[in-house]
């Protein structure tokens, strides 16, 4: 379920990486052509806690980072009743690891592969949300 936004307000995501250069490009696509508020986190347990702590509108998260990756920080994210409610996105530079999520019952909404057209990502991401313009 996706959570109510604030009335007018803009959707809130955080982008989760340990690659610099993708939450550099995902950040300034989905502010800059989504119209998005971004924040972002260079791992597992930072998108934990900023999750926690923000409350975004969803998670858009690498699926292969140091330390906690992204697919234990979704499990762990859906047994939190605090952030259960947020809808994550996996991200993947290997098209076997998308499907692989896909079909292995993992808490997403949906895997989107790396690289990403910058000019497409938030139609992209809204659509596998569930989001309406």
């Amino acid at each position: 379920m996706t959570p109510a936004l604030p009335s007018g307000g803009p959707r809130r995501v955080l982008v989760v990486d340990d690659d610099e250069l993708i939450l550099e490009v995902a950040e300034m696509s989905l502010s800059m052509v989504g119209g998005w508020e971004v924040t972002t986190a260079t791992g597992g347990q930072e998108a934990l806690d900023r999750c926690a702590r923000e409350l975004p509108d969803a998670v858009v998260m690498d699926v292969m980072m140091p330390g906690m990756d992204g697919s234990t920080a979704a499990v762990l994210m859906s047994q939190d009743p605090a952030i259960s409610h947020i809808p994550v996105v996996l991200l993947t530079a290997k098209a076997q690891a998308a499907e692989d999520a896909q079909k292995s019952g993992l808490p997403v909404v949906g895997v989107l592969a790396k690289p990403f057209d910058p000019m497409t990502l938030p139609a992209q991401l809204s659509t596998m949300l569930g989001w309406t313009a």
